[in-house]
C-alpha cells in the first residue's frame, strides 16, 4: 500500500478579494515537496477564473479527497459548494457563504486526518455579517468548528512573534476582557506556540495595558490587579514569562533577542510593531486548535482584487510555516 501524501489545503477566503490570487501566486513555480500534495478547496470556478490561474490546466478536480488519484500532487477539491458571482472588490453575502463552506469542509477533513494543514485566505468580516454569520473572524469560527476549549493568535513577522491576549475587541472593551484567567490562558498558549516552533524554554514578554505599564498604579491598576497575577500563575505552571513590560519597550527587547514571544494586550498594540518589520511576510498561526492552520497576515484588499497586482509573499510565508509544522506534534491535538 502506498503511503498517503501529506496534504496541505488552501481555502480561497472571500472570492471577491485577493485570496485566490495570492494563493495561486504563492504556489506558482513551487512544486510540492516530496511526499506532499497541494489541495485547493472550494468551487473550482473560483480558482480557475483568476488571472493568476494560468498554471491550473493540469490540476485535476475531485468531489472528494478520497477520489483523488493517490499520486496526484496538485488537486482542486470541490466539495459541491455553489460558486458565488464574481464581483471583485465588492462585499457580498454569497461570497461569504462560499468562504464559510470551504473553511468548514477543510476543517472537517483535517479533523478526519485527511489534511495535514490548512492555509486560509482572508475572509471579509462585513460579508460574514451580511450573511448573518456570528463569528468576528477565522479564529472564533475555527474554535467552534473544532470544539477547542481555548484559542489564540500568534503572528510572526521579521524578528517578532506576537500573541494577542484579546483579538477583535473594541478598544473601550479591552480592559474588561483582560481577566486574570484569560490572561493566564493567553500566556500559556503563547508558550505552547513557542514549543511547537521548536523554541523550548522560550522567554515570554507580557506587555502592560497602560502607558509605562501603569507607572506603579498612577496610570491604571490593570497591571497590578490582573496582568501581574496572571504572569505569576503562568510562572508557577512552568512558563518563563516576565512583565508587565511597557509596550513601547517589550517589542524592542524582543527584536534584539531578549524574548522569543511578546504577549500583547490588544490587537493594534501587537500588530502595529509586527507589521512595521514584517508587513509583506507576516503570518498568523492559530494556537489551541487540534489542527494546523496558518494564514497570511492581511485582509481581503478589495482595492487590489481582480487586478493581478496582489503581493503573495505573506501567503508563501504561511505555506512555508505550514510545511515546517506539519511534521511536528501539535501540542493541542488529542
Amino acid at each position: 500500500m502506498s503511503k498517503r501524501l501529506r496534504t496541505i489545503a488552501f481555502t480561497p477566503g472571500d472570492a471577491n478579494g485577493i485570496g485566490p490570487e495570492v494563493t495561486l501566486k504563492a504556489l506558482s513555480g513551487f512544486p510540492p515537496p516530496a511526499g506532499t500534495r497541494w489541495a485547493l478547496v472550494g468551487p473550482a470556478a473560483v480558482w480557475r477564473r483568476e488571472p493568476a490561474a494560468r498554471g491550473l490546466a493540469d490540476w485535476p478536480e475531485t468531489r472528494e479527497l478520497s477520489a483523488a488519484a493517490p499520486a496526484a500532487r496538485r488537486i482542486i477539491w470541490d466539495p459541491g459548494i455553489p460558486a458565488p458571482a464574481w464581483h471583485p472588490g465588492r462585499v457580498r453575502a454569497d461570497a461569504a457563504r462560499a468562504a464559510l463552506a470551504a473553511i468548514t469542509s477543510a476543517v472537517q477533513a483535517a479533523r478526519r486526518g485527511e489534511l495535514d494543514a490548512v492555509v486560509t485566505a482572508p475572509i471579509c468580516k462585513e460579508g460574514f455579517a451580511r450573511a448573518g454569520f456570528p463569528w468576528p473572524g477565522h479564529t472564533e469560527l475555527l474554535r467552534e468548528l473544532t470544539g477547542a476549549r481555548r484559542v489564540g493568535m500568534m503572528l510572526l513577522g521579521g524578528p517578532l512573534r506576537v500573541a494577542l491576549a484579546t483579538r477583535h475587541v473594541p478598544l473601550r472593551d479591552v480592559p474588561d476582557a483582560l481577566t486574570a484567567g484569560a490572561l493566564r490562558e493567553a500566556i500559556e498558549l503563547a508558550d505552547g506556540g513557542a514549543r511547537w516552533l521548536g523554541l523550548r524554554g522560550a522567554r515570554i514578554a507580557v506587555c502592560g495595558l497602560n502607558p509605562h505599564a501603569g507607572d506603579g498604579g498612577a496610570l491604571g491598576a490593570e497591571e497590578r490587579t490582573r496582568i501581574a497575577p496572571a504572569i505569576r500563575a503562568a510562572v508557577r505552571r512552568g512558563v518563563r514569562a516576565a512583565g508587565p513590560i511597557p509596550g513601547d519597550v517589550a517589542f524592542y527587547q524582543a527584536a534584539r533577542g531578549d524574548y522569543a514571544v511578546v504577549v500583547a494586550m490588544y490587537h493594534d498594540q501587537g500588530l502595529a510593531p509586527l507589521k512595521l518589520v514584517g508587513f509583506e511576510t507576516g503570518v498568523n498561526l492559530t494556537l489551541g486548535l487540534p489542527i494546523l492552520r496558518t494564514s497570511p497576515d492581511h485582509g481581503v484588499a478589495y482595492d487590489l482584487a481582480g487586478r493581478d497586482r496582489a503581493d503573495p509573499r505573506s501567503t508563501r510565508a504561511a505555506l512555508d510555516l505550514a510545511l515546517r509544522l506539519a511534521g511536528r506534534a501539535n501540542p493541542w491535538r488529542q
